[in-house]
């Protein structure tokens, strides 16, 4: 059993604070008002704790970012001590909204919210992952017809190698894991949210995911 702090409570963060709690890890979600984020989540007690995002950053052993990816940076940078010695696990995307309000464009092109992160966080092993999907996926890749593929970048082998098992959990196997390289490899999997909003605007709110097929 692994202490997993998971910080922001919107769709991805509560999606993989209960399918992580089923898999036996303890799960903190911290978010800027833990209690209201318990009472709309009452669901996923008892089996997830709430606290604020400080208190979710120092006891955990492995901190997962789902905040908004425009804010992300700023919110981390702050927890700078929190997460240090630690893994921190990327699956948020940082876009500036399209009039439409679906991703319009990358808040950090040429590099990714991971680069900016690892640089800010050195004593942090960033491993970006999972940000290549709508967020039901991320927790049940078995619901698409066609196999997803799950990216990882990051600069630690040990740290992927203990996000890979984290994945698992949620239904990952090993087939359907691609692990790209160094953190600098994430600039690739953030430029695909470019592809999403033109997806959702034809379809739908329908799950899918970016799948490497060979």
């Amino acid at each position: 059993m692994t202490n997993i702090g998971i910080l922001g409570a919107g769709r991805v963060g509560t999606n993989l604070a209960g399918k992580l709690s089923a898999a036996g890890h303890h799960v903190t979600l911290g978010s800027q008002n833990p209690e209201e984020t318990a009472t709309r989540t009452i669901g996923l007690a008892p089996h997830v704790a709430f606290a604020d995002q400080r208190t979710t950053a120092r006891t955990a052993n492995i901190v997962i970012n789902a905040t908004p990816g425009d804010s992300s940076l700023d919110r981390l940078t702050d927890l700078r001590t929190e997460l240090a010695g630690k893994i921190l696990i990327d699956v948020s995307n940082a876009t500036r909204d399209a009039p439409d309000g679906l991703p319009g464009d990358l808040c950090y092109p040429g590099s990714s919210l991971a680069e900016k992160l690892q640089a800010a966080l050195p004593d942090t092993h960033v491993v970006k992952t999972l940000n290549t999907m709508l967020f039901m996926v991320m927790t049940a890749p078995e619901i698409l017809t066609t196999p997803p593929t799950a990216f990882l970048s990051g600069d630690d082998q040990n740290a992927k190698k203990t996000v890979t098992g984290l994945l698992g959990d949620l239904g990952w196997t090993p087939d359907l894991i691609e692990d790209l390289g160094d953190i600098t490899t994430a600039r690739a999997t953030e430029a695909m949210i470019l592809v999403v909003p033109h997806v959702l605007r034809r379809h739908g709110f329908q799950p899918f995911a970016v799948s490497l097929a060979r």
